[in-house]
């Protein structure tokens, strides 16, 4: 377990900063301990535990990028075409002995290019005399089409940095420098359970003023993306004691405990209190829309994040609370998602002191990007996240948006 003290947060009463949050999780929060050595394909989407260090030169030879005829740059005619007998064929996965005198090599793509030899004229570009000789055409560039041993990586050197959240490319690189498992941090442990005595899961009946829950599956896929363990807790009813026996088993089973609903202001909201009973609440309110109550705090030792009870607030606050927490207790490096300029094409006011999040649809207009406000705002229109390609993110000093203008978009692939 992930075993927080209760005082190494700072909590406050005002509304805290999104960037402020993040980098108080960060700082303070450590990592889960533990890690485990996984087969390439079982380490997609890990935690990289330790650096990886090239054992080997990538790649390990010189070797022609064309299919085509590798020469001496020294034996091409100063001035016009050059004529070369072929002396020699060299295919991927064979080796070509050094040639004296002045000759080509029909070479083909991956093939070592033979020791002495350094520049490769594409096939295309060159003519096979009815004599055998080859016709080179003037203008290559010495050293062309040659891939140089170890110009990927030297031997010796980090190919990929601890902390790293591992990507399909990560595994292409590692099998191609022959390695063939990775030592990755250990899987995090979650729970999951929404609150709330007007929700029921999906395939129960409905009945009264309920309405299906989506936040739970929303939150466990979201949670299973990221490669966490995650168990489902179920519903709790609007009962304090039973949530707060609930948040207190869970906290001393799992390394981080997830919540949705029940952290705002009414009367029937007893997340909150349950967790300044039961541990110490890091932070209640984000300046953030849509989402700003969210709680994070500590209980028992084990994190814990209580999200707001509509869909899309709690899509966001999970991005940009809940993931970064899981980026830290798993030792991760911070990575926040690429911001793109993109033109929007709606109009759009704001508080100051706030930063907000407007979902969109990218559409090409006369060379340019255009972001278009899906046309419903509220925080629990859940079409509003699967009709639109991501968020433009406004900061706290913007406090209006005219068409035309430069915005911040961040595609929700990024942040799931």
């Amino acid at each position: 377990m992930a075993q927080l003290g209760k005082d190494i947060f700072a909590a406050g009463g005002a509304l805290m900063a999104v960037e402020e949050a993040v980098t108080l999780l960060f700082e303070r929060v450590l990592k889960v301990e533990g890690t485990e050595t996984v087969a390439l394909l079982d380490a997609d989407g890990r935690v990289l535990a330790e650096p990886l260090f090239a054992p080997v030169d990538l790649p390990p030879f010189d070797n022609s990028a064309v299919d085509g005829y590798a020469v001496r740059f020294e034996d091409l005619a100063k001035e016009g075409a050059t004529l070369l007998p072929v002396s020699a064929r060299v295919a991927a996965g064979h080796i070509c002995s050094a040639l004296p005198g002045a000759n080509a090599v029909r070479i083909f793509t991956g093939a070592p290019v033979p020791e002495g030899m350094d520049t490769v004229f594409m096939q295309e570009d060159c003519k096979l005399e009815a004599d055998g000789r080859v016709s080179l055409p003037a203008g290559l560039s010495e050293g062309a089409n040659r891939r140089l041993k170890g110009e990927d990586l030297h031997r010796g050197a980090e190919a990929l940095a601890a902390g790293r959240r591992l990507t399909p490319e990560d595994i292409g690189l590692a099998a191609a420098l022959g390695v063939p498992s990775l030592k990755v941090r250990r899987k995090l442990k979650a729970a999951v359970f929404s609150t709330g005595d007007e929700i029921v899961s999906p395939g129960e009946s409905l009945f009264g003023a309920c309405v299906y829950d989506a936040n739970r599956f929303l939150l466990q896929s979201l949670l299973r993306r990221l490669g966490v363990e995650v168990t489902d807790l179920g519903i709790l009813k609007d009962d304090p004691a039973l949530i707060d026996a609930a948040l207190m088993d869970a906290a001393r089973l799992y390394d981080l405990v997830i919540t949705s609903g029940g952290v705002s202001m009414g009367e029937e909201d007893h997340v909150k209190a349950a967790i300044s009973k039961a541990g110490s609440l890091v932070f209640w309110k984000l300046a953030i829309k849509p989402g700003r109550p969210v709680a994070m705090g500590v209980i028992e030792g084990t994190p814990f994040v209580g999200l707001p009870g509509n869909p899309v607030a709690a899509f966001i606050t999970f991005a940009y609370v809940a993931r970064p927490l899981i980026a830290a207790l798993n030792g991760a490096l911070r990575e926040p998602p690429h911001v793109l300029p993109v033109t929007a094409g709606f109009a759009y006011k704001k508080k100051q002191g706030r930063r907000e999040f407007v979902r969109v649809s990218l559409k090409r207009e006369a060379g340019e990007v255009i972001a278009e406000k899906y046309p419903v705002e509220g925080a629990g229109v859940l079409t509003s996240l699967t009709r639109t390609q991501g968020l433009v993110e406004l900061p706290e000093e913007v406090t209006k948006v005219a068409p035309g203008d430069k915005v911040g978009f961040i595609d929700y692939g990024l942040i799931r």
